[in-house]
C-alpha cells in the first residue's frame, strides 16, 4: 500500500490515473451501442487498422497517434458502409480488418528504422509513458466522444435497437452511423496508448457486459457501465502499481474480475430469490348478495 501511495507521487503515475479514468468512462459510453448492433468485436478490427497507420507514422517519421486516426476512422467507415450495403457479411469485413490491418502494421514497422519495443507500445499499451500531451489530447477527444454518446443518445439508441424504424421516423440513419463509426475510431485511438489494440476492445464490452447482469433499462445499463469503466480503470493503475504489472493489461483484469464476480452474484441473488417460498395468498370474503338489493 505504501510503495503503492508512494509511486503516486511521480508525474507519470499520475498522468498513467487520468488516462485510465477517462478511457474507462469513454469506452463503455460507445461500446453499449456496439453491443446493442451486435459489434462487440468491430473495436478489435478498427484497432487492426489503426496499427497500419502507426506502421505508416513510423515509416515515414511523421506522428504515428495522427495516422492512426486517420487509418483508424478511414477502416470505420469502410466497414459502415459495407454493412449497410450488405455485400458481405459483417463477420468477413470484421476479418478483412483483423488480418488486413495487423499485417500491414506488422510489414510496415519492419520496413521502418524502429524497433520491436515500439510495436509492443501499441500492441499492449504504454500508459506509463504517457506525456502531458498525450492526456490533454485523450481528455479532449475523449471528451468529445462522451457528449456525443450521451447528447444523442435518442437517436444513436433509435438506430441500434431498429434501424428501419429509426428511418421511417425520420431521423439521418446514415449520418448517425457514420458518427458511430468514427467516434469509435476516436476512442480506439486514444484507448491504444493505454492498453493497446489488442485489448481494446475489452474496455468497450466487459463493462456492458457486466452492467447488464444487474440492471435491465438502456440508461441505467449505460450509467453502471460508465461507472463500471471507471472503477476499473482507477483499480487497475492501482493494482498495477502495487503487483508491477502493465498498467493496461491491469485495467482488463479489473474489468473481467468484476464481471465475473458481479455475474456469480447475481445467479445467487436469482437462486434465491427463486427458492425464497412466497407468501400465501389471503383468501377474500364471499360476497354477500341481498335480497331486493
Amino acid at each position: 500500500m505504501e510503495r503503492a501511495m508512494s509511486l503516486f507521487q511521480y508525474e507519470y503515475m499520475q498522468l498513467a490515473l487520468v488516462s485510465a479514468l477517462i478511457i474507462g468512462l469513454t469506452a463503455p459510453a460507445l461500446g453499449i451501442y456496439l453491443v446493442q448492433r451486435r459489434l462487440a468485436l468491430i473495436g478489435d478490427g478498427i484497432g487492426h487498422v489503426a496499427l497500419t497507420g502507426v506502421g505508416a507514422g513510423l515509416l515515414f517519421q511523421t506522428s504515428p497517434v495522427i495516422m492512426a486516426v486517420i487509418a483508424a476512422t478511414i477502416g470505420a467507415i469502410v466497414i459502415e458502409l459495407i454493412r449497410e450495403r450488405g455485400r458481405t457479411s459483417g463477420d468477413l469485413a470484421l476479418a478483412l480488418l483483423f488480418y488486413g490491418g495487423i499485417a500491414g502494421g506488422v510489414v510496415l514497422v519492419g520496413l521502418s528504422d524502429s524497433t520491436s519495443a515500439n510495436l509492443n507500445a501499441y500492441l499492449f499499451g504504454a500508459l506509463s509513458t504517457a506525456s502531458r500531451t498525450d492526456v490533454v489530447t485523450i481528455a479532449v477527444l475523449g471528451t468529445a466522444v462522451l457528449l456525443a454518446m450521451i447528447g444523442l443518445r435518442p437517436a444513436l439508441f433509435a438506430i441500434s435497437h431498429d434501424e428501419e424504424y429509426a428511418r421511417v421516423s425520420g431521423l439521418p440513419v446514415r449520418a448517425l452511423n457514420v458518427l458511430l463509426a468514427i467516434t469509435t475510431a476516436i476512442t480506439v485511438t486514444i484507448a491504444m496508448r493505454a492498453v493497446g489494440v489488442l485489448l481494446i476492445s475489452a474496455l468497450m464490452v466487459v463493462p456492458v457486459a457486466t452492467a447488464q447482469q444487474v440492471t435491465r433499462g438502456f440508461r441505467s445499463t449505460m450509467a453502471a457501465a460508465m461507472a463500471l469503466g471507471l472503477f476499473a480503470g482507477g483499480a487497475g493503475i492501482w493494482m498495477a502499481a502495487l503487483a508491477d504489472t502493465a498498467p493496461g493489461a491491469s485495467v482488463v483484469v479489473v474489468a473481467i474480475a468484476s464481471f465475473v464476480v458481479i455475474t456469480l452474484l447475481a445467479v445467487g441473488w436469482r437462486r434465491i430469490r427463486r427458492t425464497r417460498p412466497q407468501p400465501a395468498p389471503v383468501a377474500e370474503p364471499p360476497e354477500v348478495v341481498l335480497d331486493g338489493a
